[in-house]
């Protein structure tokens, strides 16, 4: 009998709301969900769907209007800003698409900024070893292809082991190949260290290497589906 993974986010009624002006945009409406532990998590959806506001909210970068969030007991909804700022430290990953690395800091030494200020870090060559990119350590960016950039950005938020992988497309600046090797890197931290890992992209094949997928439109729920038949990313095409 299998057993359902522990809830990571409770997600209830979550609505956000832009105010320009007079005029008020709902980038989401009343949006309920459930993220599971070592599950690996798709949002698919058009731009302007709600997927970064979502993103941002459960990486506790933005709050919402309304709605509620638990991150396993904590009300992520009812913490001041001091808490966001301990529970990003402590527990979250971001992987943004571009790759927001210091030209004049080595590929090791970008992933060690991260280290320097976590509880438990892995060493910076193992975290790079995760991601394939043990060899090139001491090269700087500038120095590095786009795919292997966003490889070191990836190495740097898996360095302090956080529970939670939170990724915005992070293929979207990358050729299909490349875009491979990446989301190989992600499943093989999603499969070696069981971190939750969601993934924002408008790219409906890479829905396929995960264990649910969320669609959202305008705001919205358009639907989840489980899946039970995940393919490797070399299987994928686009």
């Amino acid at each position: 009998m299998s057993v359902t993974p522990a809830v990571v986010f409770d997600v209830t009624d979550l609505t956000k709301v832009y105010r320009m002006g007079e005029v008020e945009i709902h980038a989401l409406r009343r949006v309920s969900l459930r993220f599971h532990e070592g599950h690996f998590a798709v949002l698919l959806g058009p731009s302007g769907s709600g997927k970064s506001t979502l993103l941002n909210i459960l990486g506790g970068l933005d709050v919402p209007t309304s709605g509620r969030v638990l991150y396993r007991t904590d009300d992520l909804t009812a913490a001041g800003e001091a808490a966001l700022t301990a529970f990003r430290r402590r527990h979250v990953g971001f992987v943004f698409q571009f790759y927001n690395l210091i030209p004049s800091l080595t590929a090791r030494e970008n992933v060690s900024l991260v280290t320097e200020i976590s509880d438990a870090p892995m060493d910076p060559d193992d975290a790079l070893d995760m991601v394939g990119l043990r060899p090139r350590r001491h090269h700087f960016p500038a120095q590095l292809s786009g795919g292997e950039q966003q490889r070191v950005a990836i190495a740097r938020a898996i360095a302090k082991r956080p529970a939670v992988l939170l990724c915005d497309e992070p293929t979207g600046a990358l050729d299909i190949s490349t875009g491979v090797v990446v989301l190989e890197a992600l499943a093989r931290v999603n499969a070696g260290l069981g971190t939750t890992t969601i993934v924002i992209t408008h790219n409906s094949a890479i829905s396929e290497m995960a264990d649910r997928v969320v669609r959202l439109a305008d705001g919205q729920v358009a639907g989840v589906e489980e899946r039970t038949d995940k393919r490797a990313p070399r299987e994928l095409s686009w």
